[in-house]
């Protein structure tokens, strides 16, 4: 049996991009699954301004908008940030080739192998009981600490970006954006664990785990380099007015994470 030609992941990449309308698209190329990226549009600067007021306002480093300017300065960061994240030994997607208007990547998993989200486990886990969630909860924070160790942050460190690879490490995708151009580290790593809270919390909520999932965040912050800890304790205290948040529906999920994210960080 002969070898199998090797194949030309640029010259692919090249001849899609001219075809693909969708902002990423999956493709089958040999035993592999790849996904292709393109640029989109590029975006506005207006919610940023708002935000930054906002961060101003509540003094609120951790909030200062980190801008993502979409287009092809988007692409540029994602293959720059999964090429740096990648050298550091962080299990993130392959990029196997790259141009101004988008780029391939290999798929976190083989051909057709499930990645779920921590989001997606931890929603399924919520009927199974608070000992299911408080593991996820433990491997989402577990999964920040190999980051940090290294000296890096993520980009949105929410629970639908942190993926369960089919060997069971936990991987990162999404990096449009790059908070360490806006921010220095110490901020950049509370981000991180604010991100991480804020999308895990209601889970932990609604499957009765909230009080028992407190007491292990204390211990990761504890954990945390001294000016991390200073970040997130400093920016916690100024988060209290969320405590006057009511827990009901009506106002909308994203005011409930942040309501269920506030009672999981208080001490």
């Amino acid at each position: 049996m002969e070898p199998h030609e090797p194949i030309d992941y640029s010259a692919f990449l090249r001849h899609h991009l001219a075809l693909q309308q969708a902002g990423v698209a999956s493709y089958r190329l040999g035993d592999a699954q790849v996904w292709l990226k393109r640029a989109g549009p590029r975006h506005g600067m207006a919610r940023y301004r708002v935000l930054g007021a906002l961060a101003g306002l509540l003094r609120l480093e951790v909030l200062r908008p980190v801008p993502n300017l979409g287009g092809r300065p988007a692409i540029a960061t994602e293959v720059r940030r999964l090429r740096e994240l990648a050298a550091l030994g962080l299990r993130v997607p392959q990029v196997l080739a790259a141009e101004e208007d988008g780029f391939l990547m290999r798929h976190l998993g083989g051909a057709a192998q499930h990645t779920p989200s921590l989001a997606d486990e931890m929603n399924e886990a919520v009927n199974a009981g608070p000992a299911a969630l408080l593991a996820l909860w433990q491997q989402g924070l577990a999964a920040l600490r190999r980051v940090h160790e290294r000296g890096t942050c993520l980009s949105q460190a929410f629970a639908r970006n942190l993926v369960r690879c089919p060997d069971g490490v936990v991987g990162y995708i999404d990096f449009e954006d790059d908070p360490a151009a806006a921010l220095s580290l110490a901020p950049c790593q509370a981000r991180d664990a604010l991100c991480l809270a804020h999308s895990a919390a209601l889970y932990l909520r609604m499957g009765g785990a909230l009080d028992d999932a407190r007491p292990l965040w204390q211990d990761w912050m504890q954990g945390c380099p001294a000016p991390v800890r200073e970040v997130l304790a400093y920016s916690i205290a100024r988060m209290d007015w969320l405590r006057h948040l009511p827990q009901s529906r009506r106002l909308g999920r994203d005011l409930q994470r942040a309501r269920a994210a506030y009672d999981l960080l208080i001490r």
